[in-house]
């Protein structure tokens, strides 16, 4: 079973100048998989429980960001020192400079046990970039999620959230509180609520996830790769939901390609 953050994804973490250290698995249908959803659905929490249960590689984006702070500078690609010149100015990093840094990581999408892509790709050309790449290497996606969740849901989620100062450690008032009130259960640190997390903040995010993310949707549907989860429930529910969604399209696509079989063979 792979770890999700081990050295198994140090070639998605650190670029191409790192080896991947997955063990091939030429046993089973490796899973290809895009995730889809709102700030607030869960997105994070269901790709690592789906990266335990299919095996497939949890690639993040916004992990790549992360860790691209860590690295020398001379161990940096151009990618990643152009995407952190953005981040320290406090601006967005652009759909060019974020392409990059997925195309640079080619082998992590070429992985013979899956990938879960968690983060990418957020506009329609990325997801147009994305397909082009994905069709030169004869890479076929098994689905791509869009976990749904009303926005007063997602509201109410996400102004819950408390952050600590110290150690990042997210809790929630209702859902997941710390045990003493305010208090940081691993480091005591103080818990926040961050700026990003208050309601108006949050509603802007919404449109704007809204207005960038709706032709993504009808491009992955019209593909007939789109598969819609509700994301109300527990973690554990909804990742039953996902499962059974994605079992039951494997099926689909497998009678879809026996019935073209047969009728190739008439």
């Amino acid at each position: 079973m792979n770890k999700s953050n081990g050295k198994d994804r140090a070639a998605w973490l650190q670029g191409p100048s790192a080896q991947c250290e997955v063990a091939p698995d030429n046993s089973k249908i490796p899973w290809r998989i895009v995730l889809l959803g709102a700030p607030g659905v869960g997105k994070g929490t269901q790709a690592d429980l789906l990266h335990q249960r299919l095996g497939a590689c949890h690639l993040s984006t916004g992990d790549v960001f992360r860790a691209a702070g860590s690295r020398s500078e001379c161990e940096q690609s151009p990618a990643m020192k152009e995407a952190l010149g953005y981040m320290r100015r406090g601006e967005l990093v652009p759909d060019s400079t974020v392409w990059e840094l997925v195309r640079e990581r080619l082998a992590c999408l070429q992985c013979s046990v899956g990938f879960i892509l968690d983060g990418f790709p957020r506009t329609l050309g990325q997801a147009e970039s994305l397909k082009q790449l994905l069709d030169s290497e004869g890479i076929t996606l098994s689905a791509v999620l869009s976990y749904e969740l009303a926005a007063g849901e997602i509201v109410a989620r996400l102004s819950g959230r408390r952050t600590c100062e110290k150690c990042k450690a997210v809790y929630h008032v209702t859902e997941r509180p710390p045990q003493v009130e305010g208090c940081c259960d691993r480091c005591e640190g103080k818990l926040i609520l961050r700026e990003d997390d208050r309601p108006e903040a949050i509603k802007v995010r919404l449109e704007t996830y809204e207005r960038s993310t709706a032709p993504l949707i009808e491009f992955y549907r019209k593909l007939g790769l789109l598969v819609q989860v509700a994301a109300t429930g527990t973690p554990d529910q909804i990742f039953d939901r996902t499962v059974s969604e994605l079992e039951s399209r494997r099926i689909q696509v497998f009678a879809h390609k026996l019935w073209s079989a047969e009728e190739n063979r008439r």
